[in-house]
């Protein structure tokens, strides 16, 4: 009940911030996710004994995150300053901790500065990124729980299965797939088709990844922010990787610019 009524009080929020809110509502909810986001991250990294990552990721982020010119100077000064701020801590720890960082703000910032362009182009594109891992989650959990046997990842992730991902594939092509139809008709289905199977495996690859994460820092949730959901970081480890998947697609098709 929690995680249905969770859901019920988040979703038309989001959808309405997505697709009819001002530049800075949008901005103010964005940053503010991948603020949270980087803050679940930054636990599970210092679990691992080099220290958390720190505040430099949240300053580094942001700008990441609105960022206009090349991301790569960015990203390159805030690896500079991540090695040179370590250089205080015990030298075992110096250069994984640098490392924490670097890889926190280009997972978590990174990541979610997809999410801008593809507003941009279109505010149907995002939501659309959303729907491929709402919906392939709601295939999986009830595919899985029914009628998982074979294990997808079992030291990673127990509970899930190989019939839950291709549940999870299957209702992502079909729900995500009929909005895409419906809201940007001018995407042959054929496209449609072979771009939600490539965001849906990348959301379950990243799904996987930040459970990896979470097990290797001897965690069972990202936190519990999210009354029946568990953390922030949970609901959207599969956005996280599937999003760039989309916006990749949208330069190569010379629809993003």
């Amino acid at each position: 009940m929690k995680r249905v009524l969770t859901a019920a009080i988040l979703i038309p929020i989001i959808v309405y911030v997505v697709l009819w809110a001002n530049f800075w509502v949008f901005a103010a909810v964005l940053a503010a996710a991948a603020c949270l986001s980087y803050f679940e991250y930054d636990v599970i990294a210092g679990r691992y004994g080099f220290g958390a990552p720190g505040p430099l990721g949240y300053g580094g982020g942001l700008l990441l995150l609105f960022w206009t010119r090349d991301a790569w100077l960015l990203i390159t000064v805030v690896a500079i300053l991540a090695m040179a701020l370590t250089l205080r801590d015990e030298l075992t720890k110096s250069l994984p901790r640098a490392g924490l960082l670097l890889l926190g703000v280009v997972y978590v910032f990174g990541c979610w500065k997809s999410a801008v362009p593809l507003r941009e182009a279109n505010p149907h594109w995002l939501m659309y990124g959303l729907i491929v891992n709402w919906a392939g989650d709601i295939g999986a959990y009830y595919v899985g729980r029914n009628f998982g046997r074979r294990k997808l990842a079992a030291e990673i992730s127990p509970q899930k299965t190989w019939e839950g991902a291709a549940g999870s594939l299957v209702a992502s092509v079909l729900l995500a797939g009929a909005y895409l139809i419906r809201f940007i008709p001018d995407v042959g289905w054929r496209e449609i088709a072979g771009l939600t199977v490539a965001a849906n495996a990348a959301g379950q690859l990243g799904d996987l990844a930040e459970s990896a994460m979470k097990r290797g820092a001897n965690r069972k949730d990202s936190g519990a922010i999210l009354p029946g959901h568990g953390g922030f970081l949970d609901r959207v480890d599969s956005t996280l990787f599937a999003l760039p998947v989309i916006y990749a697609y949208l330069r190569l098709t010379a629809t993003i610019k």
